[in-house]
C-alpha cells in the first residue's frame, strides 16, 4: 500500500504531532471557557489574548525557518520548539488572572514558532513530491486524531467532575493541565530519539525577512492567504458561539470531538487527492466551503446548528491545511523551504492578530461602542474569504 512506503520521518513527525495535540487540545479549546467562566474575561480581551499569543511569536517562525536553511538542518530546532511548549504548559495550573494565561500562551506559541517551519521543511524534504500531499495530509490526520483523543480525555474528566454543568470550573481545568503534561513530554522524547535529520543540498544565506529568491507564484499565494486569514478569527469564537446558543460544557466538548473526527478522517484522503487533482483546486474548494460554513455560524439559531456546522468546518480544514503546506513546497526550491514556511506561517499568524481582535470587537464592542453581536464576526469572515477566492482566481496560480 502507498502509505506503508512512506519514509520514517513522516511517521515520526505524525506521532509527535499526535501526542502533542493530545496535550494541547485537552486544554486549548477550554481556555476561552476558562477565561470567560472562571476569570470573567470578555470576548474582546479573549480575542486580544489569542491575537497577541499568535502574532508576537510569529517573528520566531520567520527566524527559525531561515535559520534551518542557513544551518542546512531541521531536526533539533524542531525538538527545541516542542520542548519549550512542553515546559510552558504546567504553569497554567497557577493561572488566576488573564495575564498568566497570556504569558503561558505566549511561551507556548514561541515554541510553536520555533518548530513549525523547520518541521514542515523536514517533512517536505523527507518525501517525494508525488506523495507530498499524502504526507502532509497524513501528518494533519495524526495531529487531529491527537486532538480528538485529547478532547475525549477532557470530556471524560468533565463528566466525572462536573457532569451536566453549564460552565467550566477551576479545579477541572487544573486537573486537565496536569494530565496534559504527560503526552507533551512523550512527544519530545519520540521526536528526539527517532527522527532523522535530512540534509539540505545547498545552504541558503538570504536575509530572514526578504522575499528575494521567491517567484511571483509564492508571493501571490502568500497575499491571498493573508487576506483569507484576516477573516479567519480564532476558533474560540465558535466555542463561545456554541455556548451562547445553549450548549452546555459537555456538549461543547462533543462539538469539538465531532469537528476533529471529521478532520481526522478526511485529512489523509484529501491530502492524497491534492497529489492527483492539484492543490489549487482543493484550496479554492476549501475556502468556498469555509465561506458557507461561516455564513451558517452567523445565522445559526440553536446550539445544535452550531454543533452541526462545526462538524462541517472540519471538511474545510481537511481540504486546505495539508494542501496549502504541500503547495508551498511545490512553489519553492528545497534550500529555501525553511524560510518559505517561516514566511507563510508568520504571515498567517500576524494576520490572525487583527482577525481575532476585530472579531472580538465586532461581537462585544469596546467602550461606548456596543458592537454588532455574536453573528457579526462570522459574517465578516465569510466576506473576506470570498475576496481571497477572487484574488486567488485572478492570480491564476498553479503548481509546478
Amino acid at each position: 500500500m502507498q502509505k506503508l512506503r512512506l519514509p520514517r520521518n513522516v511517521w515520526v513527525l505524525t506521532a509527535t504531532s499526535f501526542l502533542t495535540d493530545i496535550s494541547s487540545e485537552m486544554i486549548a479549546n477550554l481556555l476561552p471557557l476558562f477565561l470567560s467562566n472562571v476569570l470573567g474575561v470578555g470576548t474582546a480581551l479573549i480575542g486580544l489574548i489569542d491575537g497577541i499569543a499568535e502574532s508576537t511569536a510569529s517573528l520566531m517562525k520567520l527566524y527559525s525557518g531561515a535559520l534551518s536553511d542557513q544551518l542546512g538542518k531541521r531536526k533539533w530546532l524542531t525538538v527545541a520548539g516542542y520542548g519549550l511548549s512542553t515546559l510552558a504548559k504546567p504553569f497554567l495550573y497557577f493561572a488566576n488572572a488573564w495575564g498568566w494565561v497570556l504569558g503561558v500562551r505566549f511561551v507556548d506559541r514561541m515554541g510553536k514558532g520555533i518548530r513549525t517551519a523547520p518541521r514542515d521543511a523536514l517533512l517536505a524534504g523527507s518525501i517525494d513530491e508525488k506523495q507530498r500531499g499524502l504526507a502532509f495530509g497524513l501528518h494533519r490526520a495524526g495531529d487531529t486524531a491527537g486532538a480528538f483523543t485529547g478532547l475525549a480525555i477532557a470530556g471524560l474528566v468533565i463528566y466525572l467532575s462536573q457532569q451536566g454543568a453549564a460552565e467550566l470550573t477551576r479545579s477541572t481545568f487544573q486537573t486537565l493541565v496536569l494530565i496534559s503534561f504527560i503526552p507533551a513530554l512523550l512527544a519530545v522524547v519520540v521526536l528526539a530519539l527517532f527522527a532523522r535529520e535530512v540534509q539540505v543540498a545547498q545552504k541558503a544565506t538570504l536575509p530572514v525577512f526578504s522575499l528575494a529568491g521567491f517567484d511571483k507564484r509564492f508571493k501571490l499565494f502568500l497575499l491571498a492567504s493573508i487576506l483569507f486569514t484576516l477573516g479567519n478569527s480564532s476558533d474560540s469564537f465558535i466555542i463561545l458561539r456554541g455556548q451562547e446558543r445553549g450548549l452546555n460544557l459537555l456538549q461543547v466538548v462533543g462539538m469539538l470531538l465531532t469537528f476533529n473526527a471529521v478532520y481526522t478522517l478526511l485529512s489523509g484522503p484529501l491530502g492524497a487527492l491534492s497529489d492527483r487533482l492539484g492543490r489549487r483546486k482543493l484550496i479554492l474548494t476549501g475556502w468556498g466551503f469555509y465561506a458557507l460554513v461561516y455564513l451558517g455560524f452567523s445565522f445559526s439559531q440553536t446550539g445544535g446548528q452550531v454543533w452541526a456546522l462545526f462538524g462541517l468546518y472540519g471538511v474545510y480544514y481537511a481540504l486546505t491545511e495539508g494542501a496549502a503546506k504541500a503547495f508551498v513546497a511545490d512553489l519553492v526550491p528545497d534550500e529555501l523551504r525553511g524560510r518559505a514556511y517561516g514566511l507563510y506561517h508568520a504571515a498567517l499568524a500576524l494576520s490572525a492578530f487583527p482577525a481575532s481582535l476585530v472579531a472580538g470587537l465586532l461581537w462585544q464592542g469596546v467602550g461606548n461602542w456596543p458592537g454588532f453581536g455574536a453573528s457579526a464576526p462570522f459574517l465578516f469572515g465569510a466576506i473576506l474569504s470570498v475576496l481571497a477566492i477572487l484574488l486567488f482566481l485572478k492570480s491564476n496560480l498553479h503548481e509546478g
